[in-house]
């Protein structure tokens, strides 16, 4: 019966820590306004849009 008690307990503790981390980033997330989302968001898209050179393939002679 001991070890129901223990695993009851650390799921307890894993719920609630999960609870603190998903509160943690809304906070961060609600903290910007929407002129710093709107200028992040104009970076990422020029940083995906920007195409970068293909690898060369392993294997073959330049």
């Amino acid at each position: 019966m001991r070890w129901w008690k223990i695993l009851g307990l650390a799921g307890f503790v894993g719920v609630a820590a999960s609870g603190v981390v998903i509160a943690r980033a809304e906070r961060r997330r609600r903290a910007y306004t929407p002129e710093q989302v709107r200028q992040r968001l104009l970076e990422r898209h020029a940083a995906a849009a920007t195409p970068t050179p293909p690898a060369p393939a392993e294997g073959t002679w330049p």
